[in-house]
């Protein structure tokens, strides 16, 4: 007999330990999950620093079969023979508790809080970032990286004028960009529908105006670099995009096609290891290394076009024209 006053438990947890090498691996969709309806989202973490040992999490919606739990096995060999550990979770929000309780982030010019009611610190760019259903709260290394890099760009009196934050979460760096350079356009895009949702609910909760225009923030439900509403506005002199060393290895010549000659790219997402593949693939596309900054083991990669030397990038037909490209509407 079932309690009836216990909280429906709709989604599932299931945890197994793993190596640190297996979870780099985990970079992304696996491609044996994509053919579910729902499939699991994956995060790995580091368990216990001292020993470096590593755990994996799979979110289900829905009580996980055997063969999923099979499958998700297969991606962490190390795990063979242990029993994994499966929870009901209650019916909440499970980023938003994940992310509460965190405390205040500061890099460079820029604080920010997950908390409404934490206080704000003097002197600096206040932004709010509650817990909710997207990811980029400004706690992760990768993107406490990518605003110390930008506050350290403008430090340094570099301007922008067109700048696009590609895979942008909750839209933090894209907030930031236009703090430090207000006259831009900026747009920013993630994959995921909800993310571009939250985002405009934090850029109003932040009292960044949402627009075409100077000084406004154009957002799009976009895969990559190759949607209209992207292409049409390129050339950037800034592009921003903070996702993994997967990802960027494969979008480096779509990504690098939207970029202007001398134009800017600022890459967050990946390990140290994975550091060298990715210089390689954007070096491959016409850019240098101009500047690498380390968090503990995720570096932030600045790099800069060289002249171009040959390849087609993304032009306006006629440059006067503004918004979005005919056509537009979200993936």
């Amino acid at each position: 007999m079932t309690d009836a006053t216990a909280p429906a438990a709709q989604s599932w947890k299931v945890t197994l330990p793993c190596t640190r090498a297996e979870a780099e691996a985990i970079d992304g969709d696996i491609a044996a999950f994509a053919v579910m309806d729902s499939p699991p989202v994956l995060m790995t973490s580091e368990a216990d620093e001292d020993q470096g040992l590593w755990r994996l999490d799979a979110y289900f919606e829905g009580r996980p079969s055997p063969a999923a739990i099979k499958l998700l096995k297969t991606l962490v060999p190390s795990a063979a023979g242990t029993k994994p550990l499966v929870e009901a979770l209650p019916d909440e929000d499970w980023v938003t508790m994940s992310q509460q309780g965190l405390a205040p982030v500061t890099a460079g010019r820029f604080h920010v809080r997950n908390i409404a009611t934490d206080p704000e610190l003097p002197g600096h760019v206040n932004l709010l970032i509650e817990a909710g259903r997207a990811f980029g709260t400004g706690q992760h290394e990768t993107t406490a990286g990518c605003l110390a890099m930008l506050d350290r760009m403008r430090r340094v009196g570099m301007h922008f004028r067109n700048i696009a934050d590609i895979g942008t979460g909750t839209g933090l760096l894209a907030f930031a960009a236009l703090n430090l350079w207000p006259r831009a356009r900026a747009i920013a895009s993630d994959i995921d529908p909800v993310a571009v949702e939250i985002s405009a609910d934090n850029a109003r909760a932040n009292g960044i105006m949402l627009g075409d225009g100077l000084g406004r923030l154009a957002l799009v439900a976009a895969a990559g670099g190759n949607h209209p509403a992207l292409a049409g506005r390129a050339p950037y002199d800034l592009l921003i995009a903070n996702i993994l060393a997967g990802p960027l290895i494969e979008l480096a010549p779509s990504l690098c096609a939207l970029i202007e000659d001398g134009g800017t790219i600022v890459l967050a997402g990946l390990l140290d290891t994975q550091a060298d593949a990715v210089i390689a693939a954007y070096r491959a596309q016409g850019m240098r290394l101009a500047e690498r900054a380390d968090r503990g083991d995720w570096p932030t990669l600045r790099l800069r076009k060289r002249p171009s030397i040959g390849w087609k990038r993304p032009r306006r037909v006629n440059p006067a024209a503004r918004g979005e490209a005919p056509g537009f509407g979200s993936i």
